[in-house]
């Protein structure tokens, strides 16, 4: 490649970086203003409109066709819209129990374990054992610890590790997201009769239906729109290296949006916790 060449090439890797970056900021962004809404609708009311929002998002997006959808496919289907509904609940439970920045980072064990346990490098274990100290840190078991806020960022977690492997069935299936599209169309039939049950018995003040709202926009619109933007000028590999800063924008979202104040030991195992992203991310972008 010449140096005429490069440079074009540079700035878009450069650009897909950028892109990457503030994708998974405006996805904890998003998660921490919708945290602003617990108080008047709690995090039902803030789950229904983002995965509302979500659902008309992946039907511009991904336009799926769901009659062509070959009935074998729909089992899994329905599982990744259950997941859907599993994964969004019980994170935003997580968060109202412990904070933004130790939810997301326990969450993401979920695809890390699927990244460790579809490899067997040594790296990879090492990986793993890193995690495994960071969560320990990070949670820093005792009388005090929030039992059922780590459960639920657990399950949140098991639930990501299904979206990846349901996720990669049907996109070896259909085009684009048609699959992932149609199974939030199922997550949304789900939580439509749950909505309306919920917003009856407690009725939503326009500010907290507005921050619900930003909730999903920065959380569904700006990650959807801008990660595929993002994915064709980097590398799914380099895309998943910048993804384990996660842990980190939502710990910095906490702090500024919530005033969630993190000890030094619990920053420690976030960042055990992201290291050991980062080594996994790289070892498999190095191997593919």
């Amino acid at each position: 490649m010449s140096a005429g060449q490069e440079e074009p090439q540079r700035s878009r890797v450069g650009s897909g970086v950028l892109l990457s970056l503030a994708s998974s900021s405006s996805t904890q962004t998003g998660a921490a203003v919708g945290a602003l809404a617990f108080p008047a609708i709690g995090p039902v009311g803030v789950v229904v409109v983002r995965q509302f929002i979500m659902t008309a998002v992946l039907m511009l997006v991904g336009k799926p066709r769901l009659r062509t959808i070959s009935r074998r496919l729909w089992p899994h289907i329905i599982g990744l819209g259950l997941v859907f509904v599993v994964m969004n609940f019980t994170v935003y439970l997580a968060i109202e129990r412990i904070g933004l920045g130790l939810a997301i980072t326990l969450e993401f064990l979920g695809p890390l374990t699927v990244a460790i346990a579809t490899s067997r490098k040594v790296v990879d274990l090492l990986g793993a054992l890193l995690a495994a100290v960071g969560v320990v840190v990070l949670v820093n078991p005792g009388p005090t610890t929030n039992l059922p806020g780590i459960v639920f960022a657990l399950i949140a977690a098991a639930a990501w590790a299904f979206y990846i492997l349901l996720s990669r069935r049907l996109g070896a299936e259909l085009p684009g997201v048609q699959g992932t599209a149609a199974a939030s169309i199922v997550a949304g039939v789900i939580w439509l009769p749950i909505g309306v049950f919920w917003f009856i018995a407690h009725p939503p003040p326009l500010w907290a239906i507005g921050f619900a709202v930003i909730c999903g926009l920065l959380s569904s619109l700006v990650p959807y729109t801008v990660d595929l933007i993002a994915l064709r000028r980097i590398s799914p590999g380099l895309f998943g290296t910048l993804a384990s800063l996660h842990p980190v924008w939502a710990a910095l979202a906490g702090f500024v949006i919530l005033h969630e104040r993190l000890t030094p030991q619990e920053w420690v195992g976030i960042a055990l916790v992201v290291a050991s992203n980062t080594v996994v991310a790289v070892a498999g972008m190095r191997r593919r």
